[in-house]
């Protein structure tokens, strides 16, 4: 199992020379990917932005956005920005794409909220005609540049409801779960994706990610819960609590989490941080290097 590790922007005081040191240090370490979540009603900073200046710093992690909320972009724009920020990064660049589920966000972009998945599944196929370099139809042409990975990015999507993770099989290279509560819960999402993916024919098996949170050293559980009850406080305080619950906050117990995932086939776990220092990086470092996994080749 990979170990990758996000990027912390979803803080206030993490400032841009902050976050690409941040980016240097995971790139020197044990990690698999550097990962950014998608937030539009929040004082964070645009993922693909970050993402790019990022790419600049970095010379092998892959960059991955866990999840980009597709319905809060224009297709065609996105597609663009994708197949560049891949080009960027030599091809280093996944995809976890979803719907959302914060309204607001909705609100200030803004896009319609009701018919996001139906257009998500168009902005799925339009993208995927772009990036295999086909014109988007006789008067427009192509849209560029091409990207390094054959086909576009890898896409992982990012779905609870069974309707929506059928698109695993229909445009996905794989899944991306999240990981806020146990670990069982997890393995009954990888296994309907992988049921979906063997439906609709594709060969193989989906590539299987999770993210969860985490925070390392002295006193930080409370730190920790209190940011997560204010990052899922829109769900209500006893989901926020419950949520909360499952963030590692020792490396025994985080060595256990690591365990969990790995028993369930997951391909990639994505550890974010609960507080912004760059102690949590090297706190991880240690606890990933000691760790039986394998870096895969992409």
């Amino acid at each position: 199992m990979n170990i990758g590790i996000e990027l912390p922007t979803t803080f206030p005081n993490a400032t841009a020379p902050f976050i690409r040191e941040w980016g240097r240090l995971a790139d020197a370490g044990p990690f698999s990917s550097l990962g950014i979540i998608d937030r539009l009603a929040y004082p964070n900073f645009d993922p693909l932005i970050i993402l790019a200046a990022v790419a600049t710093e970095t010379r092998r992690i892959r960059l991955m956005t866990g999840i980009l909320v597709a319905p809060l972009h224009n297709a065609g724009i996105l597609a663009k920005q994708a197949a560049s920020l891949d080009a960027l990064s030599n091809g280093r660049l996944s995809l976890g794409l979803g719907v959302g589920g914060r309204e607001v966000d909705f609100r200030a972009a803004p896009a319609s909220f009701s018919d996001r998945g139906r257009r998500f599944e168009q902005q799925l196929e339009l993208m995927t005609r772009i990036w295999s370099g086909q014109p988007v139809d006789d008067e427009i042409g192509l849209i560029g540049p091409t990207p390094v990975q054959p086909g576009g990015p890898e896409v992982l999507i990012g779905a609870g409801s069974p309707s929506a993770m059928a698109r695993v099989g229909r445009w996905g290279n794989g899944y991306i779960a999240a990981g806020l509560g146990p670990s069982q819960q997890v393995n009954e999402q990888f296994r309907q994706a992988e049921k979906y993916w063997q439906s609709a024919g594709r060969r193989g098996k989906p590539r299987l990610v999770v993210g969860a949170y985490y925070a390392l050293g002295p006193g930080v559980a409370e730190c920790a819960k209190a940011y997560i009850l204010d990052t899922y406080g829109f769900l209500g305080p006893i989901a926020a609590q419950q949520i909360a619950s499952f963030v590692a906050t020792t490396p025994e117990a985080l060595q256990t989490r690591i365990q969990e995932f790995a028993d369930i086939g997951t391909d990639e776990l994505l550890l974010a941080p609960c507080l912004p220092e760059l102690d949590q990086v090297h706190r991880l470092a240690e606890i990933v290097g000691n760790a039986s996994y394998k870096e895969r080749s992409y």
